[in-house]
């Protein structure tokens, strides 16, 4: 029940086994003795990271900076006309704000908060999956939502998660938000993750996308004193993942603080999933490569930030 659930209570633990919360308070201590799960104030959680994930409105109040910097230069690379899938969370939610002003676009979700954030764009055309709501991340999920997306194909999927590892790529807690995200990857010739430094590193219950299938990642630069989110970044530049940082800024700004206008794209030569990558890239930022002597990787680059 933990391992589905993330965490259970004692009083529904008693019930389910039938038996007193006496007896089921001295399993779970056995069962915690054992690396098997933590227990908490009346009931008990996986060990570690694997927990059940934050409800929307603790998320929408974290990393607020690093999100919108990431949004920002995410949207840089959505064209006109283009056809895009975008998954449930606060960070495609920010993308979503500024997706509205891309002429021509069509935007596949399950996430209802992507769904208001582009309602009133008169030139966006907006295709909700069926499912039943999760109310915890206002997203559609389960068996109506994966078979609505039956037979799709478009350009570009664009996810967030609850952790990133070079090891296992893009996590989530839930069971079924994992699955409806891979529905979205199958339908995507390209995979983008949105994912700020905090998540670098963490490892939760359910994968989505493999680390091979991801084509690029959009984040912020660490701390300097993040040694695990830097360690991470450059693994997964080793395994063939473009990594694109922005730093935090205003709204409306990406990396160094340029305009990046929707609608726009910049370079790209990352090899569809599926195709065989070429030498894996190393780690460079927006921001370090604009200081480097002139050259093929500078102009990319310059050219990223003044769209």
């Amino acid at each position: 029940m933990v391992r589905a659930n993330g965490a259970v209570s004692l009083r529904e633990l008693a019930r389910v086994v039938q038996t007193s919360e006496v007896t089921v308070r001295r399993d779970v201590r056995a069962l915690e003795a054992e690396g098997l799960l933590d227990r908490r104030h009346g009931g008990a959680v996986l060990p570690g990271g694997f927990t059940r994930e934050s409800g929307f409105p603790q998320k929408s109040h974290l990393a607020t900076a690093e999100k919108t910097a990431i949004a920002d230069l995410a949207a840089s690379l959505v064209q006109e006309g283009e056809a895009i899938v975008v998954g449930a969370g606060t960070t495609t939610q920010e993308l979503a704000r500024r997706l509205a002003r891309v002429p021509g676009l069509t935007v596949v979700t399950n996430s209802l908060l992507v769904a208001q954030a582009l309602a009133h764009a008169n030139r966006v055309e907006v295709v909700m999956t069926g499912g039943t709501l999760r109310g915890s991340n206002y997203a559609l999920v389960g068996s109506g939502a994966e078979q609505s997306l039956q037979g799709l194909r478009v350009s570009r999927a664009f996810l967030s998660g609850s952790g990133l590892t070079a090891e296992r790529g893009l996590s989530t807690s839930n069971m079924l938000s994992a699955s409806v995200d891979r529905a979205l990857v199958q339908a995507a010739a390209e995979v983008v993750v949105l994912a700020d430094h905090s998540k670098l590193g963490t490892d939760t219950m359910f994968q989505t996308v493999p680390t091979d299938v991801i084509t690029r990642l959009v984040t912020d630069e660490p701390p300097a004193h993040d040694e695990r989110a830097a360690t991470e970044l450059q693994a997964l530049a080793d395994q063939g993942v473009q990594v694109v940082t922005a730093g935090p800024g205003p709204t409306g700004q990406g990396a160094g603080g340029d305009p990046v206008p929707a609608g726009r794209q910049p370079r790209r030569d990352v090899p569809l999933p599926g195709q065989r990558r070429g030498t894996a890239p190393q780690l460079r930022s927006a921001t370090s490569l604009t200081e480097q002597p002139p050259g093929p990787e500078r102009v990319r680059v310059a050219d990223l930030r003044r769209r």
